[in-house]
């Protein structure tokens, strides 16, 4: 049975979903503490204001880009075809010059207020997932992700240049963990979507390599992220309370991965993914609260 979309008149909360404000308000957490961590004291004025407004306005430009492109895949899919766009509320011109404003609104933001160098690296971001990612790597093939996920990992390094106005070892170490973080992340919901995905000729490595490859490369890659977050302690970055809140927080996801790969309990894709986005925000906001509240272990 065919299904017939009526075009409805666009308000704002269809533009506002345009942005994938959840997606963004995640990596603004992250970027907002790349910015506490890049100093001692307090985040400057300019950096926390203008910064995170910029940051946020392009990565809400690459959201819209992201719709704009996938709409044909957004109508099959029933995660998506509720969006604006294959609903026919927002049309492909709207979509542009919304997307446009967005992302030049939010680069001159960086470039007059906080820094260019901060501009250009979140201009670099922008187009690794608008275009390499959704254009090209989505659909090409089932390591995407992977490569792709270096664009989503660049808030907190932004975040952190936003303030110092350079590049830095344990800034690049933020955008570390998330680069490992990604791959376990989409994969389980991948697997959860997989019959999708492979309706509209994505391919997802669960379409392309089933399942159990998958659940085993989620397992391996949750592993390597528990060892890459031990390194801002190892570094020096962070103290006491960030490494057994890392470790807590990753051997919990590594349990997931666990329950996962043995399908042993019902709906333990969608729920790996769910715990996964916790995960992520619960190991920076102990890297916030490491930072500010250090435990001290010498003794007077």
């Amino acid at each position: 049975m065919s299904k017939t979309i009526t075009a409805t008149q666009a308000n704002w909360r269809d533009y506002l979903e345009l942005c994938k404000p959840k997606v963004v308000a995640l990596l603004m957490l992250t970027a907002i503490i790349g910015m506490c961590l890049a100093t001692p004291g307090w985040v400057p004025f300019n950096a926390l204001v203008f910064g995170s407004l910029g940051i946020a306005a392009c990565a809400a430009s690459a959201a819209v880009i992201n719709h704009l492109v996938d709409q044909r895949i957004d109508q099959v899919m029933s995660r998506t075809n509720k969006r604006p766009i294959p609903q026919g509320k927002i049309d492909n011109n709207q979509a542009i010059i919304f997307a446009s404003l967005l992302g030049l609104s939010g680069i001159c933001l960086l470039v007059w207020l906080v820094n260019p160098l901060t501009a250009w690296l979140t201009l670099a971001s922008l187009i690794g997932y608008a275009v390499v990612y959704t254009m090209f790597l989505k659909r090409a093939t089932p390591q995407n992700i992977v490569i792709g996920g270096l664009a989503g990992a660049a808030p907190p390094l932004l975040g952190w240049t936003s303030v110092t106005n350079q590049l830095e070892p344990n800034s690049l170490l933020l955008v570390l963990i998330i680069f490992a973080w990604t791959p376990p992340h989409f994969w389980a919901l991948a697997i959860h979507r997989k019959k999708e995905y492979a309706a509209v000729n994505i391919p997802m490595l669960p379409v392309t390599h089933g399942e159990s490859y998958t659940k085993l490369h989620i397992f391996l890659y949750t592993i390597i992220l528990l060892l890459i977050t031990v390194l801002p302690f190892l570094t020096g970055m962070s103290g006491l309370l960030y490494l057994v809140s890392a470790l807590v927080l990753g051997m919990r996801f590594i349990y997931w991965t666990v329950v996962l790969y043995k399908d042993s309990v019902p709906h333990a894709a969608i729920k790996t993914f769910k715990f996964s986005i916790t995960y992520l925000m619960l190991l920076f906001v102990a890297l916030l609260v490491d930072h500010y509240v250090p435990i001290n272990l010498t003794t007077h």
